[in-house]
């Protein structure tokens, strides 16, 4: 121990060790993840209050996260000092003495800033409807056309889906759920394909091509024959415009009516589970009839406490409202609406905000 106190600098040396080290690579995976998780998270649960919000006919409201810059500070100081006795009595009760201080600071201060999503830019990809080309191209590149139609589409040549409004939901042609089923039965087979192909200039209607294999299976081939039969195409065309609208010109033209991500949203809150005293005192929109609610897109339920096994969940108006993990049908229709954005093609420049970081 005397031999220490007669070199304070073995016991500098980790704290100056410690003050050379670059702390910077060593918080990339951590905090990559980090974030990642928490933007996510809060993405869910900002996209369920919305759903909600609609069912009682409160307006969306979207944040975004503009920027997340981290800031780390690691500080040490050291001190040292020491007494040396010449007097002999001193000396023989320990006059020499050494002292040894050192302090360690770290400081981990982020900077976030969010970017209320407003203007003309925002209220353009809310309310536009989807271009039909961007809903065939999903389908074509492997989502579930079943799952993409009821979500997007408000007819397809005539064929009307589920609709929505202040009195509930009416329930949707037959003849429609019939045209999506066999669109899945289709796609699952993989012999019989689609590519979409779109026309100059810019602006017009696009092209559906339909491809198929030579060895398709003959109750393949009928399946899309029934399919013909129920949009009113020709049997024999293989090429298709693909046009917005609500009925078709001729029939070789597909008119998809598609929905705006406002008018999705507003469908998926019929499947929101809302207290029946809410909508007895007129706070909140009836929901659809019973033989109805088999055909909603997904379900959230209701509970006064917090759920167990939620895949996401979100506390409003003294409720809990929420997506069973266990429910898939439910997850994937909530996934594709979290990326219906990129969907939308909004044009404009974008104000991204700006911050000054200190040196």
């Amino acid at each position: 121990m005397a031999r220490l106190l007669r070199n304070p600098v073995v016991l500098a040396l980790p704290l100056v060790l410690l003050a050379c080290t670059n702390i910077g690579p060593g918080t990339i995976a951590r905090d990559r993840f980090d974030y990642s998780s928490a933007i996510t998270e809060s993405w869910k649960r900002q996209t369920l209050l919305n759903i909600v919000k609609l069912r009682y006919l409160d307006p969306p409201i979207f944040v975004d996260v503009g920027q997340i810059v981290s800031g780390y500070t690691l500080e040490s100081t050291l001190s040292a000092s020491g007494a040396v006795s010449n007097d002999p009595a001193g000396a023989a009760i320990g006059g020499t003495s050494a002292a040894l201080g050192g302090t360690l600071r770290y400081t981990d201060r982020p900077t976030i800033t969010y970017v209320p999503m407003t203007g003309n830019k925002f209220v353009r990809a809310l309310m536009t409807p989807l271009p039909p080309e961007s809903v065939f191209q999903a389908i074509a590149s492997g989502w579930a056309a079943d799952g993409i139609l009821v979500a997007t589409v408000n007819t397809i040549n005539g064929l009307e889906n589920q609709h929505a409004s202040l009195e509930g939901a009416t329930a949707p042609d037959p003849r429609f759920l019939r045209v999506l089923q066999l669109l899945r039965e289709i796609q699952n087979s993989g012999a019989i394909g689609m590519r979409v192909r779109k026309e100059a200039p810019a602006g017009a209607a696009g092209t559906l091509v339909v491809v198929r294999r030579r060895d398709t299976a003959p109750e393949v081939v009928a399946k899309g024959q029934e399919l013909r039969q129920l949009l009113g195409l020709d049997a024999g065309t293989e090429e298709f415009t693909l046009a917005f609208g609500a009925t078709a010109q001729n029939d070789r033209e597909i008119a998809v009516a598609t929905r705006s991500v406002l008018h999705i949203l507003m469908a998926m809150s019929m499947g929101v589970d809302v207290p029946e005293a809410d909508v007895q005192e007129g706070r909140a929109v009836a929901g659809p009839a019973p033989d109805v609610m088999q055909g909603r897109m997904l379900r959230v339920q209701c509970s006064d406490s917090t759920p167990a096994d939620a895949y996401v969940a979100v506390a409003y108006r003294g409720h809990w409202f929420w997506i069973d993990d266990k429910d898939l049908r439910s997850k994937r229709a909530f996934a594709f609406m979290m990326m219906l954005f990129t969907m939308s093609d909004p044009s404009g420049a974008e104000n991204a905000p700006m911050i000054t970081i200190p040196a």
